[in-house]
């Protein structure tokens, strides 16, 4: 029983792997998995499956003691914690931990170039605005991809109303 709870590889090396795991694919997510991130932090996303894949180790003997486990976890909490602190706590690293808005329509006008960066077609940005009950891009003052992946939009007011031209209805 008592051999459950030893450890018998460093734990040393235990934090330095939940650590080098961690950073590696916190950059993977914050830089290309932008959309997929859904309304969690990206350090939330990965808290839950470091969490999962580090208790299925202990749990299922991959790693010889419960307290190898143990201390795996530990790290990939105390990461979790330090990124939340951190981007609390200073601006910087807030602007580092989570991506920027991104603005896709300005004023009726689609920023195509904006939607190049982000991988996003005209049919998903299409698809999104009448998931908001947007009709036409002409009503839209500002649409926004926003940091957890989501599309918010701003409507023109009655007085400000227009409608461009070159953009038609939505999906149309």
């Amino acid at each position: 029983m008592s051999a459950l709870f030893q450890l018998q590889v460093s734990p040393w090396e235990l934090m330095v792997r939940g650590s080098v795991m961690y950073w590696l694919l916190f950059l993977l997510m914050r830089f290309v998995l932008r959309r997929d991130a859904g309304s969690l932090s990206l350090a939330d996303v990965l808290m839950i499956v470091f969490l999962g894949s580090a208790a299925q180790n202990g749990i299922s003997g991959e790693y010889k003691t419960i307290a190898e486990a143990v201390v795996l976890v530990a790290t990939i909490a105390f990461w979790n914690y330090l990124f939340d602190w951190m981007a609390f706590r200073f601006k910087w690293f807030a602007r580092f931990a989570e991506p920027s808005v991104v603005p896709l329509i300005r004023h009726g006008r689609v920023l195509k170039e904006n939607l190049r960066r982000e991988m996003l077609t005209m049919e998903e940005l299409e698809g999104q605005l009448r998931e908001s009950g947007i009709e036409s891009i002409g009503v839209v003052k500002h649409a926004l991809l926003e940091a957890d992946g989501h599309i918010s939009v701003i409507q023109f007011g009655r007085a400000e109303a227009r409608r461009p031209k070159d953009h038609g209805q939505v999906g149309a």
